[in-house]
Order: C-alpha cells, then structure tokens, then sequence
C-alpha cells in the first residue's frame, strides 16, 4: 500500500515504547510496506484494564500508519493461563466464563481499532477457533515435535517459576508457550500475519512463533515487545487503594478513570504521555519545557487526563468526569446528574446505604459510623461552626440536624443521594433505600 508511514519505528522509539525485536535490524524495511500484524488479549476477567493499553494503542497507531492490525482474543489461552513472570499458577475458570469474557473482551478492542477503513480494516480473531477440534496427538505430532523443552525451561519466565519455592509450573501452563506459538503460525497461514506485538513478558513466547512459523511455513515473521509500565516510586501501575482501573465503565467510572491519570506523579507524568497518548513527541517535550519553566503545578497531568479519558470512554465520558472534578472541587454540586451521582456511588466517593434505622441514630454517629471521623468529637467541632454540607447546605447544632430531616427524600439529589461533606476535603454519598 502506498503511503504507509516510514518513521514509525522511528516514533515508537522516541516514545521509549520498543523493548526488544527480532530480525535483526530487518523489521524497519519489511514495514515499508503495509503488513499484517497480531497482539493478543487473554479473557482473564470480564474486562480489560489499563495494562493493556500499550499494546491496545500500538495496534492503533501501526493501523494509522497503513497496516492491518488483528486483535486475538484468547478463547483458547485463556482457558490455560500464562505462566509469564506470574508468582503463582492461575486459577483455571469454566469455558462458559471465558467465553463470556472474550465476547466482552471483543468489545472493548473494538473501540480503539477500526473495522472498516478499507485494505487495513482491522479483524478480531479467536484461537479457539483453531484448536477447538484439534486432538492431543495431532498437537503433539505438528506443533510439539518443534520445541525443545531445554530451551523452553530455559526462557526467563519459565526458569523464575521452576526456580522459586512452591508450586513451580505444571505441565499445563509450561504448555502456554506452544499455544501462542501456533498462534502466530495460524494467523500467519490464515492471514499473512508476519508481525507479533506484545509486552516485554511475552518475549518467549514471541520468539517460540517466530521459530514454529519458520519451520511450518518457512515464513519469515518478526516480533516486537513493548516495555511493561513501571511508576518511579515502584509500586505498581493501574492500581489503586480502591483496587485495579479498568476499561469498563461498569468497574470504574470514567471519573475515577480520569482521577487516576490527573493523580500521575510528576516523576511518570511526560513518560506516561509519550506512551498513552497521541500527541507528538515533539508536543510532549514541549509541555515538558512549558511546565519546568512554570512555577506552580504542572500542567502535564491534566492533558495525559484528558487525552487518556477520551481515548477510552469518548467525549461524553470526559465531559461528564469533568463535570464531577469541578463541582466536588468548588462545593457546587446542584448541576450534578442521576449519572454523575452514579459514578461517584461505584468509586467516586466512599459510599454507604442509609441504614433503615438511620432516623433513630444520631447524626454524629452516622458520620462516624461511615468512615468520616475517627470520633464524635471531630463531627461536633464542625457542626458547631458550620463545616457540615449536606447536598451544599450547611447543617449546624440545631434540630434540624436530626437525620430524619438532613436525609428526608425531599432534599435528596435525584430522589436518592445525599453529598455530605466535612470539612474542606471529607466526603462521603449517603443513598437512600427503594
């Protein structure tokens, strides 16, 4: 295809986003045409999380520059689990869980490649499809006879398992790589696939397609591994105190997805930009320079927020996450929707329903029974001064501060929900029942 886009490698350097490849240095001219290449997604849940964003955007940006990308959705893999630097082996999960995952996982690909745009319209595939039928001999026979199991013990994912104390590696994960390897060697054959993409971990893996597509096909095939995200403190990328972000609204809203990146430290910030946005490189640096040169907080978080939150939930998604931002940080919060009060009941906020005898209670002790104060005494000092906003209005020492009348369905937001904020930064949404 004419056009395709010579500086790709090049741009996927600059972004810090090639680890290892294959080939020798050959990659870069066998891309100077358009060519077909494959990530995998193994159903491990019923959504994707942000860890799967490097490769999901990679996939996205060689389709930009003229090339076909196919999304392999491991309905097979899947049921087997990957061994890749895990301290423990997986759970297995029921066929009729993981299909219902890769149906969902399906999905979530779909957004950020396109299906239709021509001779590089994008495919989403299933390795169940080739190995459904496929009996224990004929495996053994045309894909097994090909690997060597020293090699195989040899490769640093598998060797860390084998090495450390415990449970090892059983025959069924040890068995992952031949999978993935006849992955590789089925797209190729299916689809002139001649490219793996994958993170770092996946190295093995990788290179086992590589040599089996070699020896099935005598096809000349290539692999690329991206790095693993890592955070300058050490801890670990895509989680929180709350738990795992994830791709799917329904798991965590598209404000506390937004939340998550505008909290990005200063130390990851401009790395996270290069390798989960579509800015240039040179508009990044930019904004490096730009906020070095600013005195006060950077500007970086709120652009990798913006840019990250559109690029998975849409504009629609951003706005409303914006919307919540603004208001929770000026106190104004009568604008809010059904919607916006639904985010932030999933994970917004630290959240409770009303007990049914919370007319009976005390205000203080509801307060306190939720998480807000370690003591009563706390909530008393800012009732006295008017520090307790309830859906904005403040409440005081009086008799209306009684629960009964603070949390009446007739002052609650959208019939149900009740913001209760103590002091300048303690929140907590309260819903009623029915």
């Amino acid at each position: 295809m004419a056009g395709v886009d010579m500086t790709l490698l090049e741009d996927l350097d600059r972004r810090g986003l090639i680890n290892q490849a294959t080939g020798d240095g050959e990659l870069t001219q066998h891309l100077s045409e358009s060519r077909t290449l494959y990530c995998g997604f193994d159903p491990t849940a019923d959504s994707l999380h942000i860890g799967s964003l490097v490769p999901l955007l990679t996939l996205k940006r060689f389709q930009a520059a003229g090339h076909k990308p196919i999304a392999l959705v491991g309905g097979a893999t899947g049921l087997i689990g990957d061994p890749s630097f895990k301290a423990q082996e997986r759970s297995l999960n029921t066929p009729d869980i993981v299909a219902g995952w890769v149906d969902k996982l399906k999905s979530q690909v779909s957004q950020f490649i396109n299906f239709d745009c021509g001779e590089n319209s994008a495919i989403v595939a299933n390795n169940l499809d080739w190995t459904r039928d496929l009996n224990v001999l004929d495996f053994l026979r045309d894909v097994g006879k090909h690997f060597s199991v020293n090699n195989m013990v040899n490769k640093e994912s598998v060797k860390q398992r084998i090495q450390r104390e415990g449970e090892g590696i059983s025959f069924t994960e040890f068995s992952y790589m031949l999978l993935q390897s006849m992955d590789f060697s089925e797209l190729y054959k299916l689809h002139d696939c001649t490219l793996q993409i994958g993170g770092s971990d996946q190295w093995g893996n990788i290179t086992g397609g590589v040599d089996l597509t070699r020896r099935q096909h005598r096809g000349k095939v290539f692999g690329l591994t991206l790095p693993l995200v890592t955070k300058a403190d050490g801890t670990k990328f895509g989680k929180t105190e709350s738990g795992t972000i994830w791709l799917d609204p329904k798991r965590t809203s598209p404000y506390a997805f937004y939340q998550f990146w505008l909290n990005t430290a200063d130390a990851d910030v401009y790395k996270f930009l290069r390798y989960f946005t579509f800015l240039s490189v040179d508009e990044i640096e930019a904004i490096e320079t730009a906020d070095r040169e600013r005195a006060g907080r950077p500007e970086a978080q709120g652009v990798l927020a913006r840019e990250v939150t559109r690029l998975v939930h849409g504009e629609e998604g951003l706005v409303a996450a914006e919307r919540i931002s603004r208001a929770l940080f000026s106190g104004d919060i009568a604008d809010l929707s059904a919607s916006d009060l639904e985010q932030l009941r999933l994970d917004g906020l630290p959240s409770s329903v009303l007990p049914k005898d919370f007319g009976e209670q005390s205000l203080i002790n509801l307060l306190v029974d939720a998480g807000m104060a370690p003591s009563g005494k706390p909530v008393k000092d800012a009732l006295g001064r008017n520090a307790v906003l309830v859906n904005g209005e403040a409440v005081g020492m009086s008799a209306n501060a009684e629960p009964a009348s603070v949390f009446c369905r007739g002052k609650a937001m959208s019939d149900s929900y009740f913001i209760v904020r103590l002091g300048k930064k303690k929140y907590h949404l309260f819903t009623l029942e029915g």
